[in-house]
């Protein structure tokens, strides 16, 4: 391919939208257009990055038993109500009516239709078990699309379903796809580090993502460092060891304590002289299934998910001041688990192990001292509410959690009858009797794996892409194609590669040689060759990208040499 012959816009300044390293580049470089707020179009260069990845993919899943089909992106939304999902997707679900007035979303995820669509064909258990899987758009309306190819409201995925007879065979499926993945971002040449997930929408009993480690990732993960224990989840997962207090101590008699205008737990620790340890803070939250307060630690922070997944609500939102003052008969800031009636309480495992602590007396200007779990008010239900913090203890080997921010570009999931049960997805087995199907789901972000690849692999001057993934592996650069001996050279050169099957660009534009070298950096191909005052002796001059490193090679060396640094970069 010649340069004069593609369309690579590139730009001189950096776009001022752009906030992160990948959506500058990807826009600067040419790769991207924006269409819309989260709607990019592809360019020709992208397009071939986007075209290495998804084979790459399809490779890996070929190689597992997977069979590829394409799904309508317009599903029926008699569907998602058939599994319970039309209402729990809420407004990231892009829904529509047709004609007739009937429902219809563009599909953010397929569990639904290929569940319909498998439950038309099977019949016995020797069918299972079945592998599908499809490369295609989805689309997600996000309330902040953001960071360009990263949180985009179109987006290209991959997605696999497993259908097999029991959970034997699901674990089969899922550490098939588990191990695949692992060779899909490996050979995308990034760095990454699977970790335990919330299931989230999907469900399912057993979750893992896929983390590319970015600073500008959105995740935040807390693994250990230390071998051989290898703990690592997302914050939303995240789970540390619940501490106990460490100097024994009898129940006091509860008392109340004046603490006017003292709000929040700084003021309260403040005032009373205390450490955050000893108070409760009690959160008081809205839900599809009625009032729950929420008990932390007061120098803990309370982990959204975790709530929501202990009390199965679909919906979860912070109660407001009317409603606060409403229950408790106080202002923000005074709610207490004493004496709070009407509202379920979830206690944190740290809380039920406190004795005397703070908390909210529910009156204006009011604690207790001395509170009691157990004795003062009744616990209806212990589980692990904390958020992680770097610096917890593992929950495996005790010693401290790092952290480190990851851009999510895969996700498997064990969904379990979650699908099959809602939709009556039934097999036969040897004996006769109608079963349920066991499914599994497994996804790859195709574009969100482009543009982490770009976060992972840049400098100062552009994009450095890893060898497997590259537009152009290698880009020729005669520096005057006016120059008759150094044109016929760069033009050999390009022949001969060509011929041995890499893939090369030839930059014939009649632009300064700044400019082209600026570019090339800039796109990020990972060999240059510069054809230029050498070129009289019928040498060329190769750098490879990514670390500087330059040789001077003869035309008859030139394939075996390109060949030699591009199997080094992969």
């Amino acid at each position: 391919m010649r340069a004069t012959e593609y369309l690579i816009p590139t730009l001189r300044e950096t776009p001022a939208e752009a906030e992160v390293a990948s959506h500058r580049l990807l826009l600067k470089a040419g790769f991207i257009r924006q269409s819309a707020s989260g709607v990019y179009t592809l360019m020709p260069l992208a397009h071939r990055v986007l075209l290495k990845i998804i084979n790459i993919v399809r490779e890996e899943m070929n190689r597992e038993g997977g069979q590829e089909i394409l799904l309508p992106i317009i599903q029926p939304g008699e569907l998602w109500l058939k599994s319970g999902r039309w209402d729990v997707y809420g407004p990231e679900l892009f829904r529509l009516k047709d004609r007739h007035g009937r429902d219809f979303c563009l599909g953010p995820t397929h569990e639904e239709i290929i569940t319909e669509l498998v439950r038309g064909d099977l019949r016995s258990y020797k069918q299972l078990p079945i592998l599908l899987y499809q490369i295609q758009n989805k689309y997600r309306d996000e309330r902040r699309p953001r960071f360009g190819l990263l949180r985009g409201r179109e987006f290209i995925m991959k997605d696999l379903y497993s259908f097999d007879r029991d959970e034997a065979g699901l674990e089969i499926s899922y550490r098939k796809m588990y191990e695949a993945y692992h060779r899909v971002f490996s050979r995308c040449g990034l760095k990454f580090r699977p970790v335990e997930a919330d299931s989230g929408p999907i469900g399912g009993s057993v979750s893992h993502e896929f983390m590319v480690l970015a600073g500008a990732g959105e995740a935040i993960v807390l693994y250990c460092q230390h071998d051989p224990c290898g703990y690592a989840a997302n914050v939303e997962k995240a789970k540390s060891p619940a501490t106990r207090p460490q100097t024994p101590e009898d129940p006091q008699p509860l008392e109340v304590v004046h603490t006017p205008g003292q709000r929040t737990v700084e003021d309260v620790t403040s005032y009373l002289g205390i450490d955050p340890e000893r108070i409760v803070k009690t959160l008081l939250y809205e839900t599809d299934r009625g009032l729950f307060a929420a008990l932390v630690r007061g120098d803990r922070e309370l982990n959204e998910v975790k709530l929501q997944n202990a009390i199965g609500a679909v919906h979860l939102e912070m109660a407001g001041a009317e409603t606060i003052r409403r229950v408790t008969g106080a202002p923000v800031g005074f709610t207490g688990p004493v004496g709070l009636h009407g509202v379920e309480l979830v206690v944190d495992e740290e809380v039920a192990n406190m004795v005397n602590c703070i908390t909210g007396a529910n009156q204006a200007d009011a604690h207790y001292r001395n509170v009691n779990p157990g004795r003062d008010f009744k616990v209806d239900r212990i589980t692990d509410l904390r958020l992680v913090h770097e610096g917890d203890p593992c929950p495996h080997c005790g010693r401290p959690l790092a952290m480190a921010r990851g851009i999510e570009v895969g996700q498997v999931f064990k969904l379990g009858t979650k699908y099959s049960e809602a939709m009556g997805l039934t097999y036969l087995d040897e004996h006769g009797a109608e079963k349920l199907v066991v499914m599994g789901c497994y996804g790859i972000g195709v574009t969100r794996t482009l543009a982490a690849a770009v976060e992972q692999h840049h400098d100062e001057h552009g994009i450095v892409w890893p060898a497997a993934i590259a537009p152009f592996t290698v880009v020729v650069v005669p520096v005057n194609v006016r120059d008759e001996v150094q044109a016929t050279l760069a033009e050999q050169a390009y022949e001969m590669l060509s011929a041995a099957g890499v893939e090369v660009l030839l930059d014939d534009r009649a632009e300064r040689p700044g400019v082209k070298f600026k570019d090339a950096d800039l796109v990020g191909y990972p060999l240059r060759i510069t054809v230029g005052k050498t070129a009289g002796e019928g040498l060329l001059e190769l750098r490879v990208r990514r670390t500087g490193e330059s040789r001077l090679v003869p035309l008859a060396d030139l394939v075996g040499a390109v060949q030699s640094l591009l199997g080094d970069d992969r």
